[in-house]
C-alpha cells in the first residue's frame, strides 16, 4: 500500500512510547493486539522479520515489531484502534494527494525522473528525459521526498520510448 513506508515513521512513533524491546519471535500470527485499556486494535496476519502486518476492522497496516509489546494473552500496542485508522486514513489522503500530473518522481536513491504526464487509475506515464515511462500506479508510492519508483534513473531511461507528440489545440471553426 501506498502509506506502508510513511506509517513506519509517523504513526508508529505515538504508539513507541510503549514498546518494549519485544521482538517477532515472541509475537505470533493470529494473536489479538490490544491497545493499553484492553480495547481491541486488530490481528497479526503475518510476521515478516522485524515486521508485523496488522489487520484492524479497515484497513492492514505493516509495522515494527518493536511497536508491540508480547503478553501472556495478546499483544499491546500503544494507540487504540480508531486512532490507528484515523491514522491510516490520513497518510492515504496525502499520498492520493501527491499523485497529480506535474509532480515530480524520483528513483529509489533519491535521483529526479521525471514529472508525471499522465495519470489514470492503473498507472503513471511519467517523463524520462525526451520519453516516457508507463508504470503501474502500484509500482510509485508516496515517500517522505514525494514520489518513489523502485526503480534507477537508469533503468527508466532505458525503458523509456519517445514522448508522443504533444497536440496543438484545434483550430476554432470561425462563425460568419
Amino acid at each position: 500500500m501506498l502509506f506502508r513506508r510513511l506509517l513506519n515513521s509517523s504513526v508508529v512513533v505515538a504508539g513507541l512510547f510503549l514498546a518494549t524491546a519485544a521482538n517477532a519471535q515472541s509475537l505470533t500470527v493470529g494473536t489479538t493486539v490490544t491497545d493499553p485499556q484492553g480495547g481491541e486494535v486488530g490481528t497479526i496476519t503475518a510476521i515478516e522479520g522485524d515486521q508485523v502486518l496488522l489487520r484492524t476492522d479497515r484497513h492492514e497496516v505493516r509495522l515494527p515489531a518493536a511497536a508491540f509489546t508480547a503478553t501472556a494473552n495478546a499483544a499491546l500496542f500503544g494507540v487504540t484502534r480508531d486512532q490507528l485508522n484515523a491514522d491510516i486514513d490520513r497518510l492515504q489522503a496525502q499520498a492520493a494527494q501527491a499523485f497529480v500530473v506535474g509532480a515530480s518522481v524520483h528513483d529509489r536513491s533519491g535521483a529526479v525522473v521525471g514529472p508525471i504526464t499522465v495519470l489514470d487509475a492503473e498507472s503513471v506515464t511519467v517523463r524520462v528525459g525526451d520519453g516516457v515511462v508507463r508504470l503501474p500506479r502500484a509500482a510509485v508510492v508516496a515517500g517522505q521526498q514525494g514520489l518513489v519508483v523502485g526503480a534507477t534513473l537508469a533503468e527508466l531511461q532505458a525503458a523509456a520510448v519517445p514522448a508522443p507528440p504533444a497536440t496543438a489545440p484545434a483550430e476554432e471553426a470561425s462563425g460568419n
